[in-house]
């Protein structure tokens, strides 16, 4: 009974010296501003809207060249029009190195549930770098054209699913292929107005 006594008491005191931190400068407890800033929303922050708690705005059109991913997904795109016409998304995430060709593969023949489960990063990283690379494939004046993925192999054609949750949106971003209309094989648009200028 006495050590129960002696456990409340010790827990009353200890929040009383929690409650009595605040100063004459008004600062406060490390426990009490770490609950108040976790509250507070993100305009009061100071953050932008569409920022993330880092602070780092989401990639625009006058801003996703300098991304840091941009060096990264723009290589892997430079990569994949040196052998076709067409740049998909998945194909991206494996020349950034964040898909295996294995793990596409257990996706593709139904071994993985959702894609994402098998990329490497978090999930906001992987929605900045489709975002880049729909900018990007603007400005090379590829065109969007949607695929659906089914899975491969014998049994049933079931449709494949990129997300756990099946986003609409996060589903259309990474079936949006992005095909080089013109003939032959690409050539940056930058190059024929510097050539011609």
């Amino acid at each position: 009974m006495g050590v129960r006594r002696f456990a409340s008491s010790r827990v009353a005191a200890l929040t009383d010296v929690a409650r009595k931190t605040e100063s004459r400068s008004g600062v406060y407890s490390r426990r009490e501003t770490v609950t108040r800033t976790s509250s507070t929303p993100a305009r009061r922050r100071g953050e932008t809207p569409g920022s993330r708690a880092g602070g780092r705005p989401a990639p625009s059109v006058e801003t996703f060249r300098a991304d840091r991913l941009y060096p990264r997904i723009e290589r892997a795109v430079a990569a994949i029009l040196e052998k076709g016409k067409v740049v998909a998304p998945v194909d991206v995430l494996v020349g950034m190195g964040l898909l295996t060709r294995e793990h596409l593969e257990d996706w593709r023949r139904g071994r993985v549930p959702y894609l994402e489960r098998v990329v490497t990063g978090n999930l906001t990283r992987l929605s900045r770098v489709l975002r880049i690379l729909r900018f990007h494939a603007h400005d090379l004046r590829l065109m969007p054209s949607l695929t659906t993925y089914m899975r491969w192999g014998k049994g049933p054609r079931k449709r494949l699913r990129f997300t756990k949750n099946a986003d609409p949106k996060l589903e259309e971003a990474y079936s949006r292929h992005f095909v080089w209309p013109g003939k032959g094989s690409f050539s940056h648009p930058g190059a024929k107005t510097a050539l011609t200028g």
